[in-house]
């Protein structure tokens, strides 16, 4: 094997070892994105749910009779 073909050979596994490696990292950052979506969903479901409880608490009548008889 020639001098040169040494050189081209190993420029040619340099390229390939950093495509790779960019593949793969890629690869690893799109998994991370999916579980941050995941706990935000999960937080958002919880917030909902909250909020149909505070709906409930407002819309009751006996809410508003008790903000009238702390108002005297």
């Amino acid at each position: 094997m020639q001098v040169f073909e040494m050189a081209a050979l190993i420029a040619v596994v340099a390229i390939v070892a950093g495509v790779i490696k960019e593949w793969l990292s890629r690869k690893a950052a799109e998994a991370v994105d999916l579980s941050e979506i995941e706990t935000r969903l999960s937080h958002l479901e919880n917030l909902q749910q909250r909020i149909e409880t505070l709906e409930a608490i407002v819309t009751d009548k006996g809410y508003d009779l008790k903000r009238e008889i702390e108002g005297l």
